[in-house]
C-alpha cells in the first residue's frame, strides 16, 4: 500500500470498535482443563504446585510442580499442565514426560493479569489425572491486553 493509499484510508479505522482485552474466565479454564483431560475426572492430590501466594509484580512469576513417580515403563508422568482462570489464554503451558524423564518435575516463570487460581494437572500413564491449586494474590499486574 502506497503511503498516500494509507493516509487516504486511516479515517475507515476511526469507525471500527475499539480492541477490547482479551479475559479468560472460570469456564474457559474448566474447557482447557476438560481438552486437556479428554473429559476425565481429576482427583486432588498427589501433585504439589510450589508457587508465593502474594506476588509483587505479575510480570514474572516463579512457579514449579512436581509429581512423584517411579517413572517406570508401568507407571510414569506422561505430562503436567498449568491452567489459569484469569489471564488471556487458561492452558499457560504443559511438558511431556516418559520413563527415561527421570523426575516429572516442571520449573517456569508464567505473568499473571491479575489475583487468580492457578491449577497443575498431571496425566499419569494409567489413564488417571491429579492436580493442585493455588491461589495467588497479584499486586502488580500483567498480560493487559487491549
Amino acid at each position: 500500500m502506497t503511503p498516500r493509499r494509507l493516509i487516504l484510508a486511516s479515517p475507515a479505522l476511526l469507525l471500527l470498535p475499539p480492541p477490547q482485552p482479551a479475559r479468560a474466565s472460570a469456564e474457559a479454564m474448566a474447557a482447557a482443563l476438560r481438552a486437556f483431560t479428554g473429559g476425565a475426572a481429576v482427583t486432588h492430590g498427589r501433585v504439589t504446585l510450589d508457587i508465593s501466594p502474594l506476588v509483587e509484580n505479575g510480570n514474572t512469576v516463579p512457579l514449579s510442580v512436581i509429581m512423584p513417580s517411579p517413572m517406570t515403563q508401568a507407571e510414569h508422568v506422561r505430562a503436567i499442565a498449568i491452567f489459569n482462570e484469569r489471564n488471556p489464554q487458561p492452558h499457560v503451558v504443559s511438558a511431556r514426560f516418559s520413563p527415561h524423564s527421570g523426575q516429572a518435575m516442571l520449573a517456569t516463570n508464567i505473568r499473571l493479569a491479575t489475583s487468580q487460581t492457578i491449577v497443575a494437572v498431571a496425566a499419569l500413564s494409567d489413564g488417571s489425572f491429579w492436580s493442585d491449586s493455588a491461589q495467588v494474590i497479584v499486586t502488580l499486574a500483567a498480560c493487559l491486553e487491549g
